[in-house]
Protein backbone atom coordinates (compact mmCIF):
# COMPACT_ATOMS: atom_id res chain seq x y z
CA UNK A 1 0.00 0.00 0.00
CA UNK A 2 1.18 3.14 -0.74
CA UNK A 3 2.86 5.39 1.93
CA UNK A 4 0.38 8.55 0.90
CA UNK A 5 -2.50 5.87 0.98
CA UNK A 6 -5.68 7.05 2.89
CA UNK A 7 -4.89 4.35 6.01
CA UNK A 8 -2.12 5.76 6.74
CA UNK A 9 -3.60 8.79 7.90
CA UNK A 10 -5.80 6.49 10.21
CA UNK A 11 -2.84 4.79 11.89
CA UNK A 12 -2.07 5.46 15.92
CA UNK A 13 1.18 6.09 15.21
CA UNK A 14 0.44 9.09 12.44
CA UNK A 15 -1.88 10.32 15.62
CA UNK A 16 0.20 9.93 18.72
CA UNK A 17 -3.25 11.78 20.72
CA UNK A 18 -4.21 8.04 20.57
CA UNK A 19 -1.50 6.46 22.14
CA UNK A 20 -1.14 8.95 24.87
CA UNK A 21 -4.43 10.28 25.56
CA UNK A 22 -5.84 6.66 26.78
CA UNK A 23 -2.93 5.67 28.93
CA UNK A 24 -3.50 9.49 30.59
CA UNK A 25 -2.57 8.95 34.32
CA UNK A 26 -4.73 11.55 36.66
CA UNK A 27 -1.88 12.32 38.59
CA UNK A 28 -0.53 13.80 35.42
CA UNK A 29 -3.09 16.79 35.37
CA UNK A 30 -1.72 18.92 38.26
CA UNK A 31 1.17 19.03 36.28
CA UNK A 32 0.12 19.81 33.22
CA UNK A 33 -2.11 22.17 34.19
CA UNK A 34 0.02 24.40 36.00
CA UNK A 35 2.19 23.93 33.22
CA UNK A 36 -0.47 24.80 30.81
CA UNK A 37 -1.00 28.08 32.92
CA UNK A 38 2.40 29.36 33.68
CA UNK A 39 2.93 28.61 29.71
CA UNK A 40 0.31 31.14 29.41
CA UNK A 41 1.31 33.76 31.35
CA UNK A 42 4.35 33.59 29.02
CA UNK A 43 2.61 33.34 25.74
CA UNK A 44 0.40 35.92 26.15
CA UNK A 45 2.19 38.72 26.10
CA UNK A 46 4.54 37.21 23.76
CA UNK A 47 2.65 36.47 20.85
CA UNK A 48 1.42 40.12 21.09
CA UNK A 49 4.90 40.90 20.39
CA UNK A 50 5.56 39.09 17.86
CA UNK A 51 2.13 39.94 16.25
CA UNK A 52 3.60 43.26 15.83
CA UNK A 53 7.72 42.14 14.73
CA UNK A 54 5.94 40.33 11.71
CA UNK A 55 3.53 43.55 10.74
CA UNK A 56 0.80 41.87 11.93
CA UNK A 57 -2.73 42.86 14.24
CA UNK A 58 -1.85 41.92 17.90
CA UNK A 59 -4.89 39.40 17.91
CA UNK A 60 -3.08 36.69 15.08
CA UNK A 61 -0.44 36.04 17.14
CA UNK A 62 -2.84 34.86 19.88
CA UNK A 63 -4.54 32.76 17.01
CA UNK A 64 -1.64 30.71 16.64
CA UNK A 65 -0.33 29.92 19.60
CA UNK A 66 -4.11 28.88 20.06
CA UNK A 67 -4.59 27.01 17.11
CA UNK A 68 -1.29 25.49 16.66
CA UNK A 69 -0.90 24.30 20.37
CA UNK A 70 -4.54 22.26 19.54
CA UNK A 71 -2.87 20.97 16.42
CA UNK A 72 0.42 19.77 17.73
CA UNK A 73 -1.05 18.11 20.34
CA UNK A 74 -2.83 15.87 18.10
CA UNK A 75 -0.44 15.06 15.78
CA UNK A 76 2.93 16.07 18.08
CA UNK A 77 5.53 13.21 19.24
CA UNK A 78 6.87 15.33 22.34
CA UNK A 79 5.63 15.50 25.33
CA UNK A 80 7.07 19.11 26.04
CA UNK A 81 7.26 21.07 23.04
CA UNK A 82 5.20 23.96 22.71
CA UNK A 83 4.30 25.83 19.30
CA UNK A 84 3.46 29.35 18.23
CA UNK A 85 5.01 32.47 16.91
CA UNK A 86 8.94 32.48 17.03
CA UNK A 87 11.31 35.51 16.98
CA UNK A 88 13.13 34.63 13.88
CA UNK A 89 10.31 33.62 11.82
CA UNK A 90 8.03 36.77 12.78
CA UNK A 91 10.84 38.79 11.59
CA UNK A 92 11.03 36.98 8.34
CA UNK A 93 7.30 37.30 7.75
CA UNK A 94 7.49 40.91 8.69
CA UNK A 95 10.74 41.94 6.62
CA UNK A 96 9.82 39.68 3.26
CA UNK A 97 5.67 40.80 3.12
CA UNK A 98 6.31 44.41 3.79
CA UNK A 99 7.97 44.54 0.04
CA UNK A 100 5.54 42.06 -1.60
CA UNK A 101 2.33 43.78 -0.31
CA UNK A 102 2.72 47.23 0.99
CA UNK A 103 0.17 49.57 2.15
CA UNK A 104 -2.73 47.18 2.03
CA UNK A 105 -3.08 45.30 5.64
CA UNK A 106 -6.08 43.43 4.62
CA UNK A 107 -4.09 41.42 1.66
CA UNK A 108 -0.57 41.72 3.93
CA UNK A 109 -2.58 39.24 6.68
CA UNK A 110 -3.95 36.71 3.72
CA UNK A 111 -0.61 36.47 2.20
CA UNK A 112 0.76 35.60 6.13
CA UNK A 113 -2.01 32.86 6.35
CA UNK A 114 -1.29 31.85 2.88
CA UNK A 115 2.08 31.44 3.85
CA UNK A 116 1.90 29.01 6.87
CA UNK A 117 -0.82 27.11 3.91
CA UNK A 118 2.20 26.70 2.11
CA UNK A 119 4.76 25.59 5.03
CA UNK A 120 2.15 23.16 5.99
CA UNK A 121 2.22 21.68 2.24
CA UNK A 122 6.36 21.64 2.42
CA UNK A 123 5.51 19.59 5.45
CA UNK A 124 3.09 17.19 4.28
CA UNK A 125 5.28 16.60 0.81
CA UNK A 126 8.20 16.17 2.87
CA UNK A 127 6.33 13.61 5.29
CA UNK A 128 5.22 11.80 2.21
CA UNK A 129 8.41 11.28 0.49
CA UNK A 130 10.34 10.85 3.87
CA UNK A 131 12.67 13.56 3.62
CA UNK A 132 13.00 14.20 7.25
CA UNK A 133 16.62 13.87 6.89
CA UNK A 134 17.24 16.71 4.39
CA UNK A 135 16.97 19.51 7.14
CA UNK A 136 20.29 18.04 8.58
CA UNK A 137 22.52 19.58 5.45
CA UNK A 138 21.96 22.93 7.74
CA UNK A 139 24.42 22.10 10.61
CA UNK A 140 24.44 23.20 14.10
CA UNK A 141 27.15 25.79 13.32
CA UNK A 142 25.30 27.20 10.63
CA UNK A 143 22.50 27.75 12.70
CA UNK A 144 24.53 29.59 15.51
CA UNK A 145 25.36 31.95 13.05
CA UNK A 146 22.00 32.67 11.89
CA UNK A 147 20.20 33.16 15.21
CA UNK A 148 22.89 35.91 15.96
CA UNK A 149 22.26 37.84 13.14
CA UNK A 150 18.78 37.42 13.17
CA UNK A 151 18.58 38.34 16.67
CA UNK A 152 20.79 41.61 15.98
CA UNK A 153 18.11 42.34 12.97
CA UNK A 154 15.31 42.17 15.35
CA UNK A 155 16.84 44.11 17.26
CA UNK A 156 17.53 46.98 14.58
CA UNK A 157 13.60 46.87 14.42
CA UNK A 158 12.57 46.77 18.44
CA UNK A 159 14.93 49.57 19.10
CA UNK A 160 13.27 52.61 17.00
CA UNK A 161 10.10 51.64 19.05
CA UNK A 162 11.95 51.61 23.06
CA UNK A 163 13.73 55.06 21.80
CA UNK A 164 9.99 56.12 20.94
CA UNK A 165 11.52 57.22 17.33
CA UNK A 166 10.82 56.26 13.69
CA UNK A 167 12.85 53.28 12.25
CA UNK A 168 14.10 53.32 8.86
CA UNK A 169 16.82 51.38 6.37
CA UNK A 170 16.58 47.91 4.59
CA UNK A 171 19.19 45.87 6.43
CA UNK A 172 20.60 45.62 10.33
CA UNK A 173 23.59 48.72 9.32
CA UNK A 174 21.14 51.13 8.04
CA UNK A 175 18.64 50.66 10.80
CA UNK A 176 21.33 51.45 13.24
CA UNK A 177 22.14 54.32 11.86
CA UNK A 178 19.07 55.85 10.60
CA UNK A 179 18.49 54.96 14.85
CA UNK A 180 22.03 57.27 15.33
CA UNK A 181 20.48 59.90 13.57
CA UNK A 182 17.36 60.12 14.88
CA UNK A 183 18.84 59.96 18.72
CA UNK A 184 18.45 63.42 18.93
CA UNK A 185 14.50 62.88 19.10
CA UNK A 186 13.99 60.70 21.35
CA UNK A 187 10.59 60.69 22.89
CA UNK A 188 11.19 59.89 26.72
CA UNK A 189 8.34 59.23 27.65
CA UNK A 190 8.22 56.05 25.58
CA UNK A 191 11.73 55.59 26.37
CA UNK A 192 11.73 55.80 30.35
CA UNK A 193 8.43 53.08 29.68
CA UNK A 194 10.44 50.88 27.71
CA UNK A 195 13.79 50.76 29.20
CA UNK A 196 11.87 50.51 32.75
CA UNK A 197 10.24 47.48 31.29
CA UNK A 198 13.25 46.42 29.72
CA UNK A 199 15.20 46.36 32.98
CA UNK A 200 12.75 44.51 35.23
CA UNK A 201 12.44 41.55 32.40
CA UNK A 202 16.01 40.95 32.51
CA UNK A 203 16.25 41.14 36.25
CA UNK A 204 13.17 38.81 36.08
CA UNK A 205 14.65 36.62 33.38
CA UNK A 206 18.22 36.58 35.64
CA UNK A 207 16.92 35.90 39.05
CA UNK A 208 13.11 33.94 39.12
CA UNK A 209 13.22 32.92 35.71
CA UNK A 210 10.42 30.28 36.00
CA UNK A 211 7.59 32.98 36.71
CA UNK A 212 5.76 34.83 34.45
CA UNK A 213 7.49 38.28 34.40
CA UNK A 214 6.80 39.34 31.43
CA UNK A 215 2.92 38.88 31.87
CA UNK A 216 3.40 40.96 35.19
CA UNK A 217 5.69 43.65 33.73
CA UNK A 218 2.65 43.53 30.88
CA UNK A 219 0.57 44.09 33.76
CA UNK A 220 1.77 47.14 35.45
CA UNK A 221 2.45 48.90 31.88
CA UNK A 222 -1.34 48.85 31.72
CA UNK A 223 -1.85 50.12 34.83
CA UNK A 224 0.64 52.57 34.61
CA UNK A 225 -0.83 53.79 31.42
CA UNK A 226 -4.48 53.59 32.70
CA UNK A 227 -3.87 55.68 35.65
CA UNK A 228 -1.27 58.38 34.20
CA UNK A 229 -1.44 60.43 31.43
CA UNK A 230 1.60 59.24 29.54
CA UNK A 231 -1.03 58.02 26.56
CA UNK A 232 -1.79 61.83 26.21
CA UNK A 233 1.88 62.59 25.96
CA UNK A 234 2.36 60.78 23.18
CA UNK A 235 3.17 56.96 24.19
CA UNK A 236 1.83 54.51 22.02
CA UNK A 237 -0.26 51.61 22.83
CA UNK A 238 -1.84 48.31 21.31
CA UNK A 239 -5.34 49.67 20.92
CA UNK A 240 -8.39 47.79 20.79
CA UNK A 241 -8.28 44.10 19.85
CA UNK A 242 -10.85 42.34 18.57
CA UNK A 243 -12.57 39.82 20.65
CA UNK A 244 -13.62 36.62 19.85
CA UNK A 245 -12.35 33.53 17.39
CA UNK A 246 -10.97 33.86 13.71
CA UNK A 247 -12.75 33.56 11.13
CA UNK A 248 -11.73 30.13 9.22
CA UNK A 249 -10.96 29.48 5.86
CA UNK A 250 -8.53 29.37 3.02
CA UNK A 251 -7.17 32.88 2.31
CA UNK A 252 -7.63 34.35 -0.97
CA UNK A 253 -4.76 33.48 -3.68
CA UNK A 254 -3.56 32.96 -6.67
CA UNK A 255 -0.79 31.30 -9.01
CA UNK A 256 1.25 34.27 -8.63
CA UNK A 257 0.69 34.61 -5.31
CA UNK A 258 2.08 30.70 -4.43
CA UNK A 259 5.16 32.04 -6.88
CA UNK A 260 6.07 34.99 -5.00
CA UNK A 261 5.59 32.94 -1.17
CA UNK A 262 7.33 30.09 -2.15
CA UNK A 263 10.72 31.19 -1.15
CA UNK A 264 9.81 32.74 2.20
CA UNK A 265 8.08 29.30 3.44
CA UNK A 266 10.25 27.25 2.28
CA UNK A 267 12.69 29.38 5.06
CA UNK A 268 10.19 29.42 7.33
CA UNK A 269 9.54 25.86 6.87
CA UNK A 270 13.31 25.42 7.55
CA UNK A 271 13.44 27.50 10.78
CA UNK A 272 10.35 25.46 12.53
CA UNK A 273 11.71 22.03 11.73
CA UNK A 274 14.92 22.66 12.20
CA UNK A 275 13.84 24.34 15.54
CA UNK A 276 10.90 22.00 16.60
CA UNK A 277 12.88 18.97 16.23
CA UNK A 278 16.40 20.25 17.93
CA UNK A 279 13.69 20.91 21.04
CA UNK A 280 12.11 18.10 21.08
CA UNK A 281 15.20 15.62 20.81
CA UNK A 282 16.41 17.67 23.32
CA UNK A 283 13.85 17.10 25.81
CA UNK A 284 13.02 13.24 24.85
CA UNK A 285 16.45 12.87 25.80
CA UNK A 286 15.93 14.50 29.04
CA UNK A 287 12.95 12.82 30.01
CA UNK A 288 13.86 9.55 28.78
CA UNK A 289 11.42 8.70 25.49
CA UNK A 290 11.63 8.84 21.93
CA UNK A 291 10.37 10.86 19.35
CA UNK A 292 9.93 10.72 15.59
CA UNK A 293 11.78 12.89 13.37
CA UNK A 294 9.39 11.82 10.25
CA UNK A 295 6.15 12.59 12.68
CA UNK A 296 7.15 16.01 13.53
CA UNK A 297 7.00 16.63 10.09
CA UNK A 298 3.16 16.10 10.00
CA UNK A 299 2.62 17.99 13.14
CA UNK A 300 4.81 20.56 12.26
CA UNK A 301 2.32 21.09 9.19
CA UNK A 302 -0.98 20.27 10.89
CA UNK A 303 -0.29 23.59 13.15
CA UNK A 304 0.86 25.56 10.62
CA UNK A 305 -2.36 24.74 8.80
CA UNK A 306 -4.40 25.54 11.57
CA UNK A 307 -2.74 28.71 12.14
CA UNK A 308 -3.13 29.61 8.06
CA UNK A 309 -6.91 28.85 7.81
CA UNK A 310 -7.39 30.70 10.90
CA UNK A 311 -6.08 33.81 10.23
CA UNK A 312 -2.44 33.25 11.52
CA UNK A 313 0.64 32.88 10.13
CA UNK A 314 3.50 30.62 10.04
CA UNK A 315 4.75 28.92 13.47
CA UNK A 316 7.72 26.57 15.11
CA UNK A 317 7.99 24.35 18.39
CA UNK A 318 9.96 27.21 19.67
CA UNK A 319 12.31 26.72 22.44
CA UNK A 320 11.94 29.68 24.73
CA UNK A 321 8.17 28.75 25.07
CA UNK A 322 9.05 25.01 24.96
CA UNK A 323 11.61 25.70 27.77
CA UNK A 324 9.15 27.39 29.88
CA UNK A 325 6.29 24.46 29.56
CA UNK A 326 9.02 21.69 30.45
CA UNK A 327 10.44 23.80 33.47
CA UNK A 328 6.75 24.41 34.46
CA UNK A 329 6.41 20.40 34.76
CA UNK A 330 4.30 19.53 31.65
CA UNK A 331 4.31 15.70 31.72
CA UNK A 332 1.97 15.26 28.40
CA UNK A 333 0.70 17.55 25.32
CA UNK A 334 -2.40 18.20 27.13
CA UNK A 335 -0.60 20.98 29.02
CA UNK A 336 -0.60 22.98 25.88
CA UNK A 337 -4.27 22.15 25.19
CA UNK A 338 -4.37 24.33 28.64
CA UNK A 339 -2.73 26.73 27.37
CA UNK A 340 -5.01 27.08 24.17
CA UNK A 341 -7.97 27.28 26.01
CA UNK A 342 -6.84 29.88 28.74
CA UNK A 343 -5.88 31.70 25.14
CA UNK A 344 -9.78 31.21 23.93
CA UNK A 345 -10.77 32.71 26.88
CA UNK A 346 -8.71 35.65 26.18
CA UNK A 347 -9.81 36.12 22.95
CA UNK A 348 -13.54 36.06 23.83
CA UNK A 349 -13.70 37.89 27.21
CA UNK A 350 -10.74 39.81 27.96
CA UNK A 351 -9.33 41.21 24.95
CA UNK A 352 -9.57 44.75 26.34
CA UNK A 353 -7.32 44.78 29.46
CA UNK A 354 -4.59 45.25 26.47
CA UNK A 355 -5.56 48.01 25.00
CA UNK A 356 -3.36 50.37 26.38
CA UNK A 357 -0.64 47.70 26.33
CA UNK A 358 2.71 49.98 25.51
CA UNK A 359 4.47 49.57 21.77
CA UNK A 360 8.16 49.95 24.44
CA UNK A 361 7.02 47.28 26.41
CA UNK A 362 6.26 44.88 23.61
CA UNK A 363 9.61 45.78 22.15
CA UNK A 364 11.70 45.27 25.66
CA UNK A 365 9.77 41.92 25.46
CA UNK A 366 10.90 40.93 21.77
CA UNK A 367 14.43 42.48 23.00
CA UNK A 368 14.68 40.26 25.84
CA UNK A 369 13.09 37.07 24.11
CA UNK A 370 15.84 37.27 21.04
CA UNK A 371 19.25 37.76 23.19
CA UNK A 372 19.13 34.39 23.92
CA UNK A 373 19.59 33.81 19.94
CA UNK A 374 23.47 35.02 20.46
CA UNK A 375 25.19 32.05 21.58
CA UNK A 376 28.66 33.77 22.15
CA UNK A 377 30.02 30.47 24.21
CA UNK A 378 28.83 28.61 21.22
CA UNK A 379 31.01 30.78 18.53
CA UNK A 380 33.93 31.13 21.20
CA UNK A 381 34.07 27.18 20.90
CA UNK A 382 34.47 27.01 17.62
CA UNK A 383 36.88 29.81 16.85
CA UNK A 384 38.77 27.35 19.39
CA UNK A 385 38.26 24.06 18.03
CA UNK A 386 37.06 24.57 13.91
CA UNK A 387 38.52 27.98 12.18
CA UNK A 388 36.37 26.39 9.11
CA UNK A 389 33.26 25.99 10.84
CA UNK A 390 33.92 29.22 12.75
CA UNK A 391 34.18 31.00 9.45
CA UNK A 392 31.23 29.56 8.02
CA UNK A 393 29.28 30.96 10.94
CA UNK A 394 30.19 34.09 10.77
CA UNK A 395 29.09 34.15 7.18
CA UNK A 396 25.67 33.38 8.65
CA UNK A 397 25.88 35.74 10.66
CA UNK A 398 26.97 39.11 8.02
CA UNK A 399 25.12 37.43 5.76
CA UNK A 400 21.64 37.47 7.82
CA UNK A 401 22.61 41.20 8.97
CA UNK A 402 23.70 42.29 5.28
CA UNK A 403 21.05 40.78 3.02
CA UNK A 404 18.45 40.28 5.97
CA UNK A 405 16.65 37.05 7.25
CA UNK A 406 15.25 35.66 4.28
CA UNK A 407 18.14 35.30 2.26
CA UNK A 408 20.39 34.85 5.14
CA UNK A 409 18.61 31.74 5.74
CA UNK A 410 18.79 30.81 2.19
CA UNK A 411 23.04 31.71 1.90
CA UNK A 412 23.34 29.46 5.71
CA UNK A 413 21.62 26.39 4.09
CA UNK A 414 23.85 26.96 0.63
CA UNK A 415 26.69 27.45 3.07
CA UNK A 416 26.30 24.03 4.85
CA UNK A 417 26.10 22.21 1.73
CA UNK A 418 29.04 23.80 0.25
CA UNK A 419 30.74 22.34 3.62
CA UNK A 420 29.39 19.34 3.22
CA UNK A 421 30.93 18.97 -0.23
CA UNK A 422 34.02 20.44 0.99
CA UNK A 423 34.34 17.66 3.56
CA UNK A 424 33.61 14.80 1.35
CA UNK A 425 35.45 16.16 -1.81
CA UNK A 426 38.53 16.51 0.26
CA UNK A 427 38.56 13.41 2.55
CA UNK A 428 40.63 13.34 5.65
CA UNK A 429 43.75 10.12 4.42
CA UNK A 430 45.91 8.27 6.48
CA UNK A 431 49.49 6.61 6.57
CA UNK A 432 48.69 3.22 8.57
CA UNK A 433 51.19 1.37 10.55
CA UNK A 434 51.34 -1.75 12.61
CA UNK A 435 50.24 -1.05 16.61
CA UNK A 436 53.35 -3.06 18.44
CA UNK A 437 52.85 -6.54 19.34
CA UNK A 438 49.75 -6.82 17.40
CA UNK A 439 48.18 -7.50 14.15
CA UNK A 440 46.19 -3.69 14.40
CA UNK A 441 47.15 -1.02 12.29
CA UNK A 442 46.52 2.65 12.99
CA UNK A 443 47.58 6.05 11.94
CA UNK A 444 51.37 6.84 12.02
CA UNK A 445 51.06 10.43 12.26
CA UNK A 446 48.75 10.24 15.13
CA UNK A 447 50.63 7.33 16.40
CA UNK A 448 54.46 7.71 15.91
CA UNK A 449 55.69 4.53 17.70
CA UNK A 450 53.53 2.42 15.28
CA UNK A 451 55.71 0.02 12.96
CA UNK A 452 55.92 1.15 9.39
CA UNK A 453 56.81 -1.69 6.92
CA UNK A 454 60.23 -0.57 4.17
CA UNK A 455 58.55 -0.62 1.00
CA UNK A 456 55.20 -0.86 1.88
CA UNK A 457 52.43 1.72 2.38
CA UNK A 458 49.55 1.19 3.89
CA UNK A 459 46.94 3.94 2.88
CA UNK A 460 43.60 4.87 3.90
CA UNK A 461 40.63 7.66 3.08
CA UNK A 462 38.16 8.09 5.61
CA UNK A 463 35.52 8.93 3.52
CA UNK A 464 33.56 7.30 0.44
CA UNK A 465 35.69 7.56 -2.92
CA UNK A 466 33.28 9.29 -5.61
CA UNK A 467 33.87 10.96 -9.12
CA UNK A 468 34.44 14.29 -7.80
CA UNK A 469 36.50 13.60 -5.34
CA UNK A 470 39.15 10.75 -6.60
CA UNK A 471 41.02 13.56 -8.02
CA UNK A 472 42.12 14.62 -4.88
CA UNK A 473 42.58 11.57 -3.32
CA UNK A 474 45.34 10.66 -6.10
CA UNK A 475 47.28 13.72 -5.52
CA UNK A 476 47.70 12.86 -1.86
CA UNK A 477 48.32 9.24 -2.65
CA UNK A 478 51.06 10.25 -5.24
CA UNK A 479 52.25 12.87 -2.92
CA UNK A 480 52.70 10.26 -0.06
CA UNK A 481 54.46 8.11 -1.98
CA UNK A 482 57.28 10.88 -2.84
CA UNK A 483 57.70 11.19 0.93
CA UNK A 484 58.71 7.86 1.71
CA UNK A 485 62.40 7.60 2.74
CA UNK A 486 62.14 3.88 0.78
CA UNK A 487 61.18 3.03 -2.66
CA UNK A 488 57.90 1.75 -2.67
CA UNK A 489 56.78 -1.76 -3.87
CA UNK A 490 53.13 -2.34 -2.81
CA UNK A 491 50.49 0.15 -1.58
CA UNK A 492 47.91 -1.66 -0.07
CA UNK A 493 44.90 0.36 0.14
CA UNK A 494 42.44 0.16 3.07
CA UNK A 495 38.91 0.61 2.40
CA UNK A 496 37.91 -0.15 6.41
CA UNK A 497 36.30 3.52 5.99
CA UNK A 498 35.20 4.07 2.70
CA UNK A 499 31.30 3.15 3.06
CA UNK A 500 30.84 3.57 -0.42
CA UNK A 501 32.39 4.10 -3.84
CA UNK A 502 30.77 5.45 -7.19
CA UNK A 503 31.69 4.00 -10.53
CA UNK A 504 34.07 6.62 -11.68
CA UNK A 505 35.69 5.77 -8.28
CA UNK A 506 35.94 2.32 -9.14
CA UNK A 507 37.22 3.21 -12.76
CA UNK A 508 40.00 5.30 -11.21
CA UNK A 509 41.47 2.06 -9.31
CA UNK A 510 41.96 0.68 -12.69
CA UNK A 511 43.36 4.26 -13.62
CA UNK A 512 45.24 3.71 -10.91
CA UNK A 513 46.56 0.18 -11.41
CA UNK A 514 47.91 0.53 -14.71
CA UNK A 515 50.09 3.97 -13.66
CA UNK A 516 51.36 2.07 -10.79
CA UNK A 517 52.36 -1.41 -12.99
CA UNK A 518 54.17 1.00 -15.14
CA UNK A 519 56.37 1.60 -12.00
CA UNK A 520 56.72 -1.73 -10.79
CA UNK A 521 54.50 -1.34 -7.30
CA UNK A 522 51.65 -3.80 -6.49
CA UNK A 523 48.34 -2.47 -5.72
CA UNK A 524 46.33 -4.29 -3.22
CA UNK A 525 42.97 -3.16 -1.61
CA UNK A 526 41.54 -4.81 1.58
CA UNK A 527 38.79 -4.20 4.08
CA UNK A 528 35.88 -3.53 1.86
CA UNK A 529 32.68 -3.61 2.38
CA UNK A 530 29.83 -5.92 0.54
CA UNK A 531 28.37 -3.09 -1.60
CA UNK A 532 31.90 -1.72 -2.57
CA UNK A 533 33.24 -4.87 -3.52
CA UNK A 534 30.60 -5.76 -5.53
CA UNK A 535 31.34 -2.04 -7.63
CA UNK A 536 35.17 -3.21 -8.12
CA UNK A 537 33.73 -6.36 -9.22
CA UNK A 538 31.42 -5.29 -11.97
CA UNK A 539 34.68 -2.95 -13.34
CA UNK A 540 36.61 -6.09 -13.70
CA UNK A 541 39.00 -5.14 -11.05
CA UNK A 542 39.25 -8.68 -9.67
CA UNK A 543 41.15 -10.24 -12.95
CA UNK A 544 43.63 -7.73 -12.55
CA UNK A 545 44.30 -7.06 -8.58
CA UNK A 546 43.67 -10.91 -7.50
CA UNK A 547 41.13 -12.23 -6.04
CA UNK A 548 38.93 -10.32 -3.51
CA UNK A 549 38.63 -12.45 -0.55
CA UNK A 550 36.54 -11.71 2.91
CA UNK A 551 39.69 -13.00 5.11
CA UNK A 552 41.78 -11.28 3.47
CA UNK A 553 43.81 -8.63 5.57
CA UNK A 554 46.45 -5.87 5.44
CA UNK A 555 48.71 -8.77 7.90
CA UNK A 556 48.04 -11.62 5.47
CA UNK A 557 49.06 -9.30 2.36
CA UNK A 558 52.08 -7.77 4.23
CA UNK A 559 53.22 -11.84 4.92
CA UNK A 560 52.72 -12.46 0.98
CA UNK A 561 54.88 -9.44 0.48
CA UNK A 562 57.22 -10.19 2.72
CA UNK A 563 57.76 -13.81 1.68
CA UNK A 564 58.21 -12.93 -1.95
CA UNK A 565 60.23 -10.48 -1.48
CA UNK A 566 62.58 -11.28 1.26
Amino acid sequence: MSSSSPSRLLRPSVLPILQWLPTYQKNWFRFDLVAGLTLAAYAIPVALAYSSLAGLPSQVGLYCYMLGAIAYAVFGTSKQLATGPTSAISILVGVSLATLVPNDPPRYLAMASLTAVLVAGICLLAWIFKVSQVVNFISEPILTGFKAGAALQIASTQLPKLFGVKGGGHNFFERIWDLLHHLGEIHFPTFWVGAIGLVLLLLGDHFLPKQPISLLVVIASIVLMTITHLPDQGVKVVGEIPQGFPLFGLPEWSFSDLNNLFPLALACFLLSYIEGISTARSFAIKHGYTISAEQELLAIGAANLAAGLGQGFPLAGGLSQSAVNEKAGAKTPLAIVVTACIIGLVLLFFTGLFRNLPDAILAAIVLVAVKGLINIPELKHLQKVSRLEFRIASLALVGVLLFGVLKGILLAAIASILLLIRGVAHPTTAILGRVEGTDQFSDVERHPENETIPGVLIYRVNGPILYFNVENIQQDLFRCLRQQENPVRCIIFDLSSSPGVDTPGARWFDNLYQQLTVQNITLKLVNYSGRVCDRLRAEGLESKLGSFDRTSTISSILAEFMSKNG
